[in-house]
């Protein structure tokens, strides 16, 4: 007979690899972003563009709103995580037209 608390210890060491995994995807996930959106600032900085494109962002919170539906989490938290990611591109943006300048 095995032991239930092994057990539990063995499947939350599975679990914890696994998310282990996963923060290491997204981490390298979201920096190929961030090169892709440094890309983005450097071509609108110049060509006089501003950082922010609201319509933009807004379509964007839009279609990640119902892809996190879709994908069973919370569209609130996919909102607050995308306004996060939208704030700190925006924040690239400005800091490489300043240095642009």
């Amino acid at each position: 007979m095995s032991d239930p608390v092994a057990r539990a210890a063995e499947v939350l060491k599975e679990h914890r690899a696994s998310i282990d995994r996963l923060d290491a995807i997204l981490l390298f996930t979201l920096a190929e972003r961030f090169k892709h959106t440094q890309a983005v600032g450097v071509l609108k900085a110049s060509h006089d563009l501003p950082p922010s494109d609201p319509a933009r962002e807004e379509k964007q919170i839009a279609r990640l709103t119902q892809l996190a539906e879709e994908a069973d989490l919370d569209p609130e938290f996919a909102k607050k995580f995308l306004n996060f990611v939208i704030s700190e591109v925006i924040r690239h943006h400005e800091q490489i037209r300043d240095a642009a300048d």
